[in-house]
Parts: C-alpha cells; structure tokens; sequence
C-alpha cells in the first residue's frame, strides 16, 4: 500500500473520527447513484487482438495500480468515449 503524507492522513483521520460530512443533496446523491449504476452495466462482450507487448504493458499498469486489467482497459475506453481522455502532443524529444 503507497505511504500517505500529512494531508491524507488527515483526512483518513477525520473520516474515520466522523468529522467529515456530506455537502451533496438528496437529489445530487439519487443523480450520482443512476449514473453509477448505468456505468456499471457490462452486458457486451468484445474480443480484441493485442501485441504480447502492449498486453504485458497494460497488465503492468493495472498491477500498480491494484486494479484488474481488464478494468483498466474498460476505464481508458470510457474516458476515450465520453470526451475525458485527449491525445498528447509529443515534443521534439519524443516525449
């Protein structure tokens, strides 16, 4: 498990302590809980062919990550499709 500094630990300890509070309403929650639910829903299968490369690469940032990498993949092409994902210009160097 990554070490957390001083701000985190803080917050771990309010929430713990109960000091934390909600500031959402009722209807924000019931809006937040719809959406999730809606992006929880897998009822595609797709298959895909990756290079051995690429797949040890994702399972690789997954493992740090602590998630499974199917997941992992998931998210990158949820983010690609709503709009929350955007290309990086490469500099000069390459990077």
């Amino acid at each position: 498990m990554p070490k957390t500094d001083a701000y985190e630990t803080d917050i771990l300890s309010a929430y713990e302590d109960g000091r934390l509070k909600s500031v959402a309403t009722r209807a924000e929650l019931a809006k937040f809980k719809s959406a999730a639910r809606a992006t929880a829903i897998k009822d595609r299968r797709v298959n895909i062919r990756l290079s051995t490369g690429d797949l040890q690469d994702i399972q690789a940032k997954a493992l740090a990550e602590g998630l499974p990498y199917q997941t992992l993949i998931a998210s990158v092409l949820h983010k690609y499709v709503t709009g929350r994902l955007s290309e990086r210009e490469i500099g000069a160097s390459g990077k």
